[in-house]
């Protein structure tokens, strides 16, 4: 059989996450269209029995400028995810310009391969994601803007670039073939029934953290931080980390309309008979406090 990883970056909001979900065939990373929802280091795993291979994504947070302490360690996580992979899958946005931030993206990657052994080094694909939401012309612009920057840096590096739709599905089939193809015999690096490598508890406040982004207003999303503090089944209690008053009244609603809606939505998501205790506790500057990162897994 084949096998291999092949590490997802991009800057944020070009649908990594979606992409990956859509590959693997069930949701292992939560998504938003919120900045920089993916903050940690996700496994995801294909199982392609047609073509005898396994191919294990590794999802990372969106490259960006960071302003905050935990920016710059969202920015060490996706990076060094690049080193010791099979491919380096760069994505990008069909319906906005390839700017600066994609260009950094595309520039670490191409640095990449070029670094390592010639025997060992990855091989480089760039995705064209949401082609969905862009006219033809301006997919074809977003190709060929990817393309001079790749070129521009190394223009006899081999690169396939493909353009695919993560929402409908358009051009993943051929994505996921090439994927496939581009990986070298070897055995399962998971067993047929594990999709992901997340804990149970790490994805659980994942999943808070996901229904809030979804239900709070827009200037909580970076202020947010879930955390699993209690499991003793069916009893589960996540603390939710925000770094004002202000936000912790936003995050619990009126009346508790919002944590409530938030519980409904994630116990969906779990074995019945769960119980979800949410409590929202104020951390001052917490994301630029190297302790409560260390204390948060980041």
């Amino acid at each position: 059989m084949r096998s291999g990883f092949v590490v997802v970056v991009g800057r944020p909001n070009v649908g990594k996450s979606t992409l990956i979900n859509l590959m693997v065939g069930t949701k292992v990373s939560i998504t938003s269209t919120k900045p920089n929802t993916t903050r940690h280091r996700i496994l995801g795993v294909l199982h392609d029995t047609a073509a005898d291979a396994q191919v294990v994504f590794v999802d990372t947070p969106g490259i960006h400028r960071p302003r905050t302490t935990l920016g710059d360690r969202l920015n060490e996580t996706a990076t060094g995810a690049l080193s010791d992979v099979d491919v380096i899958m760069a994505v990008v946005d069909a319906t906005a310009t390839v700017g600066p931030g994609d260009r950094t993206v595309l520039a670490r990657s191409v640095h990449e391969v070029r670094r390592a052994e010639a025997e060992v080094a990855p091989t480089l694909v760039v995705v064209v994601n949401k082609i969905d939401r862009a006219p033809k012309g301006r997919l074809l612009e977003r190709l060929a803007e990817a393309k001079e920057t790749v070129d521009a840096l190394d223009r006899d590096l081999p690169v396939e670039y493909f353009p695919v739709s993560a929402r409908t599905g358009d051009g993943v089939e051929e994505l996921a073939a090439h994927l496939v193809a581009s990986l070298s015999e070897g055995p399962p690096f998971f067993p047929d029934d594990v999709v992901t490598d997340t804990p149970e508890a790490l994805w659980v406040a994942e999943l808070v953290r996901e229904q809030l982004l979804a239900h709070a207003r827009e200037e909580l999303p970076h202020a947010i931080s879930c955390r699993v503090t209690e499991w003793e089944w069916p009893y589960i209690r996540v603390e939710i980390i925000v770094e004002r008053e202000s936000q912790k009244a936003i995050v619990i609603g009126k009346g508790g309309e919002v944590l409530k809606q938030v519980g409904s939505a994630v116990r969906g998501s779990l074995p019945e008979g769960a119980y979800l205790d949410l409590h929202v506790k104020v951390e001052r500057h917490w994301q630029n406090r190297e302790e409560m990162l260390d204390r948060l897994g980041y």
